[in-house]
């Protein structure tokens, strides 16, 4: 601070910083860059583990490591444990038995749905949405006000003239026959 003519005190009052930055320059540990290729390791290998239990496992690879240091560490690096993901519900046993349908070929289930959204105005709007279980593909999407059971047996009726009768419709989680005993 000689150089500008103030003190030292001065100048870091004005700065708003302790003396002490000032005085001391901080130097990395010899270990810094090991430790923390092992800490990303460890958490790439434990994806679910966080900071405290692989510190745990550092100390037992040999490491004489503090908990602090390695989330100091943990969070210089970005480093999260991920949120656990809801775990998704079976669609079948594994002995065989159905709960819902599996599709097993093309043209085997289409599954269809209703969505009830809003316009910016406030106004509802509905979709039909038909899908093809097997590939994932939506065959058609209808949208309007409103929705009649008709709607519904005209959009099937037209894609049945285009792709041909699935074996099974699903509606709700539930197969419906009735619309195929025609």
């Amino acid at each position: 601070m000689e150089k500008f003519g103030i003190s030292e005190r001065l100048a870091c009052r004005v700065l708003g910083q302790h003396r002490s930055t000032q005085r001391k320059v901080p130097r990395g540990r010899p270990d810094e860059e090991a430790l923390t290729a092992d800490i990303i390791a460890l958490a790439s290998q434990y994806g679910r583990y966080g900071y405290r239990r692989i510190t745990a496992l550092l100390r037992e690879a040999g490491w004489a490591v503090n908990v602090k240091r390695v989330e100091r560490i943990w969070r210089r690096e970005g480093l999260k444990v991920p949120q656990k993901q809801p775990k998704k519900s079976r669609l079948w046993f594994n002995d065989g038995s159905c709960i819902r349908l599996r599709p097993e070929r093309p043209n085997h289930v289409w599954s269809y749905d209703f969505v009830e959204a809003r316009t910016h105005d406030g106004r509802k709007f509905r979709m039909l949405n038909l899908i093809h279980e097997f590939s994932r593909e939506c065959l058609a999407i209808r949208i309007d006000r409103k929705l009649r059971s008709t709607d519904v047996i005209d959009v099937l009726s037209d894609l049945f003239i285009l792709r041909g009768v699935p074996d099974h419709i699903r509606s709700d989680n539930v197969l419906c026959r009735e619309l195929l005993a025609v």
